[in-house]
């Protein structure tokens, strides 16, 4: 089966907070029943959290539907990988129990490269099938009589950390004389087949993923201080050598680990308080600005393959929790990594939507409405490019690059509206190679051209590149002398 580059369903629900959970999904197993099937999973979904020790507790996020396109980009966030399945299914008879087994059996394999643990959940069936004792398979004689749903849940849940502990460690411990293997995103693994693994450049690339991930994995097991400090690594090391897709994710990271120490009642308008496990000592309000926690890092503290498991030893020189102010400046920045490749527009998208909720907390209304009309500017672009349109992507690519230099916006993105331009062009039937261009014949509309010529030339001049503008003004006239008017 051709894998999945790319992301084609973005989740409009998806909130800083959610990097901390756990993603499990919930489904049926042949035919059951709607109504019950959502009593039962909404006893599971009641299992949102559960307490491992002392200060560490796991949060669960539910879904009956996710796409498996989705999970295969489980390690650029490993919120989006799904741990662990649990399915229900009706079985009437001994008869049909192994058709039913080899069903879950099929079910499993569709997320098998990430599951940690699976249930399955047996309504109907009684005699000796329904007595044996199976960690994995609950039998329940009907959907009112399963009074320990909930207890299972529980023990399931303690199963998925112990899992996710284990990877934790596994992959934060030195293995000297290991290399480290490189993650990748789907739409990546063609582009580094045969290249030099032994280089500097390519290692570092390698310990700067690696160092994101376990950054994601500390946050799931609730480690937030370990995960601030992992990030911070990832983000000085994937800065180095402008990995600038996994830079994006470090910063993201960075982002939601913040949220969830400033925002611990989170910023989805739910009611429940999650208390952060970060330890902020007594004087931390005297030295610095409210949340801005120093932990100082070591580049000496690093092992030889650029992971350490123990964070608590690395001391140096880089703010551990981002301040309110930078978390939104650390969000604009990896959305402006993001929007650099086609295949992240579901990423991008969803971090808009992050830093909107956040924005919203914070009652920022007029910045949060620009994030949030600039992404849809940008995403009903990509759209209309997806089914043909491509005039219509040209317009809302072109809104969007003006979006970006509003008169409201403090710091005028000019790069990022320079780059939207350029993106116009096909669209709008036009080329910057002058040997597209032959006397007599012309494609296309002139006078929108020209505007966007024009445009090219001032986004150029104000992105501090006088040559480009030059450049640009030249082809203009050279290309376009038999439109211009004398005014």
């Amino acid at each position: 089966m051709k894998p999945h580059v790319k992301m084609s369903v973005p989740d409009y629900m998806q909130c800083a907070e959610d990097h901390q959970t756990v993603l499990v999904v919930v489904q049926p197993v042949g035919i059951v029943p709607e109504d019950q099937f959502f009593k039962i999973y909404k006893r599971i979904a009641s299992v949102s959290q559960v307490s491992i020790r002392d200060s560490q507790r796991l949060l669960i996020r539910y879904r009956h539907h996710y796409l498996p396109e989705n999970n295969e980009w489980g390690d650029f966030q490993t919120h989006r990988k799904v741990v662990g399945l649990i399915s229900i299914t009706t079985c009437a008879s001994a008869k049909e129990w192994p058709q039913t087994a080899e069903r879950f059996h099929g079910q499993k394999e569709v997320y098998s490269s990430t599951l940690y643990d699976s249930r399955l959940l047996v309504f109907g069936l009684q005699g000796d099938i329904a007595e044996q004792q199976r960690t994995d398979v609950a039998f329940y004689t009907s959907f009112e009589d399963c009074p320990d749903v909930e207890k299972r849940v529980d023990d399931f849940v303690g199963s998925i950390f112990i899992v996710l502990e284990s990877k934790r460690l596994d992959r934060a411990t030195d293995k000297s004389g290991d290399k480290i293997p490189l993650l990748c995103v789907p739409f990546e693994k063609k582009d580094f087949v045969g290249l030099d693994t032994d280089n500097r450049h390519y290692k570092k690339r390698c310990q700067g993923r690696m160092r994101k991930h376990v950054g994601d994995l500390c946050l799931q097991a609730g480690m937030l201080q370990d995960a601030l400090v992992h990030y911070h690594m990832a983000v000085e090391l994937l800065r180095g050598v402008n990995d600038f897709l996994w830079l994006g994710a470090a910063l993201e990271g960075l982002c939601s680990a913040s949220v969830i120490f400033h925002y611990p009642g989170g910023t989805a308008g739910k009611t429940v308080a999650r208390k952060p496990s970060i330890s902020q000592p007594a004087d931390a309000g005297k030295r610095h600005r409210p949340g801005a926690q120093e932990v100082l890092i070591d580049p000496g503290a690093l092992t030889a393959n650029g992971i350490s498991a123990d964070t608590s030893t690395e001391i140096g020189r880089a703010k551990n929790c981002l301040s309110p102010e930078d978390i939104i400046e650390k969000y604009k920045e990896a959305i402006s990594y993001y929007g650099k490749y086609k295949n992240a527009g579901v990423i991008e998208l969803e971090a808009c939507v992050k830093a909107v909720r956040v924005l919203a907390i914070q009652k920022r209304a007029r910045e949060a409405s620009e994030f949030l009309q600039n992404a849809v500017y940008i995403n009903l672009g990509q759209l209309y490019e997806l089914i043909g349109f491509h005039r219509k992507s040209a317009f809302f690519k072109r809104v969007a690059a003006m979006q970006c230099v509003a008169p409201t916006i403090p710091e005028p993105g000019w790069r990022a509206c320079y780059k939207l331009l350029l993106e116009t062009l096909p669209g709008y039937s036009l080329s910057l190679d002058p040997k597209d261009f032959s006397k007599g014949t012309h494609r296309g509309w002139a006078a929108v051209q020209m505007r966007l010529l024009h445009e090219l030339v001032y986004a150029s001049r104000r992105m501090g590149n006088p040559g480009l503008s030059v450049r640009h003004l030249s082809f203009l006239l050279q290309t376009m002398l038999d439109f211009l008017s004398d005014q």
